[in-house]
């Protein structure tokens, strides 16, 4: 396979994309980094995504609104998009400007190397999200299933930890428990009757961990956390 002669990255996304495009969709991401412990930000990461979209999903830092890359940070699954995989208003906005760019539809597949590597790869098409899209994506499952693994056994020379990458965040012991209670779901009242303090603490850790993280709000907080290898869903608060 082209993906694996390729010796050079411009080479190898462009292998990537036209199998993509050789299975019925225009558009392909594929991102990876060497661990869960390093940041999302320092990925090898190719797409032919519009490079204005992009732009201001990598400036938001979306990878930490977008649900298909929580998904996958937790599952060996592909997610196939849906309007209502995007519920929260966030997300939801975030999906309905990608559909500005001709990113309506797809699915994403995660990859979990047997070294902890981490990534996923989208593909991505204008087709409207129904049953017939449903229907082409379960024929074409086991084809860019193989693509996946032929990309990610082929990225593993391009993948590798950025030079300067930032320190993982020191959560305290408190901050932790609060944050595990977050990832099942409770608010910060149900938080402060569970380890008796008031909501206002319970603001105020998460605050903190906030800001720890650089991120604008406790979901974000949390997808950075389970990324980092900070926190598990295998947690026994589970």
């Amino acid at each position: 396979m082209t993906l694996l002669k390729s010796d050079q990255e411009n080479g190898w996304s462009s292998a990537l994309f036209s199998l993509a495009y050789d299975q019925g969709f225009d558009q392909v991401l594929y991102g990876a980094v060497g661990s869960k412990h390093v940041k999302l930000e320092t990925a090898f990461l190719h797409s032919n995504y519009a490079p204005a979209w992009r732009t201001r999903y990598d400036a938001d830092k979306l990878h930490y609104v977008d649900p298909t890359v929580s998904h996958c940070l937790t599952s060996s699954l592909p997610i196939v998009w849906e309007p209502d995989t995007f519920h929260a208003p966030g997300q939801r906005e975030m999906y309905e400007e990608a559909c500005g760019y001709g990113i309506r539809s797809g699915i994403t597949f995660p990859i979990h190397g047997p070294s902890g590597e981490f990534g996923v790869v989208s593909f991505a098409s204008d087709a409207p999200p129904n049953g017939e899209f449903d229907s082409t994506i379960s024929q074409l499952m086991p084809s860019l299933s193989l693509i996946r693994d032929y990309a990610f056994e082929s990225s593993l020379k391009f993948v590798a930890p950025k030079p300067g990458a930032e320190p993982i965040p020191r959560l305290t012991k408190r901050e932790l428990e609060v944050l595990n209670w977050v990832m099942v779901g409770k608010s910060s009242w149900e938080i402060s009757k569970i380890v008796l303090c008031s909501e206002a603490t319970v603001n105020f850790h998460i605050g903190n961990i906030r800001v720890k993280f650089n991120v604008n709000t406790r979901q974000q907080a949390l997808v950075k956390a389970i990324s980092l290898g900070i926190i598990s869903p295998e947690d026994p608060h589970r």
